[in-house]
């Protein structure tokens, strides 16, 4: 399966995979759900049920004046709160290198979710790959006036690394797509060893065995 992002549309390109892969009239939670645009889509694409949790006042702000139910939260603590199967999609978007035990989260969005989405940065990218060799520096996955010091990803992995930590767990993968950094995605199989050199990001559709 392709994809490519309208370069005319201000919607990311990995938030139209996830409202592809939401179906209609689902219960969603968006976990870090930022200004709010993911779920909005959703809403109006999917006519969803969704909630949000946001971590900073300004996106909860912001997630608000779109009319949207979403609350200030942290993903690390307050998803421990949530009853089992309250919603058919749980979405981490971008978040999992920035969680403090991203094991355990992934283990709670699975109690909390029917299924879970999750995307990440893939840290195995060969861009990223390249600027270590060369320059010797770490590279940074997120704005270019972010340092090592003072990114948020304290964890970051691989494509290859969230495959075999959800085999480890008995997490199933139903879909795995990797994302170039033109916005191309590309469905893989597998542990994705060449979506773990070319993609950028990653998006995951996971559920229980």
């Amino acid at each position: 399966m392709k994809t490519k992002t309208d370069s005319s549309s201000s919607i990311r390109g990995d938030f139209r995979l996830i409202a592809d892969i939401v179906q209609p009239g689902s219960r969603v939670l968006d976990i870090g759900c930022s200004d709010g645009t993911l779920l909005e889509l959703l809403e109006k694409e999917k006519n969803v049920d969704g909630k949000g949790i946001e971590i900073s006042p300004e996106g909860v702000n912001a997630s608000v004046r779109r009319g949207l139910s979403v609350i200030q939260g942290d993903a690390n603590t307050d998803l421990y709160d949530y009853p089992s199967d309250a919603f058919d999609y749980v979405i981490l978007g971008q978040t999992l290198p920035a969680i403090h035990h991203p094991r355990e989260i992934l283990l709670e969005l699975l109690r909390i979710g029917t299924h879970a989405i999750v995307s990440i940065p893939n840290a195995g990218y060969w861009r990223y790959r390249l600027h270590l060799l060369i320059q010797g520096r770490i590279p940074i996955q997120e704005s270019d006036d972010t340092t090592w010091w003072s990114t948020a990803n304290i964890h970051p992995c691989t494509i290859r690394d969230f495959v075999n930590l959800c085999k480890k767990d008995g997490h199933l993968i139903l879909s795995g797509f990797q994302i170039n950094s033109r916005g191309r995605a590309v469905k893989f199989l597998g542990t994705g060893s060449l979506a773990n050199l070319f993609g950028a990001q990653a998006i995951f559709l996971l559920s229980r065995k």
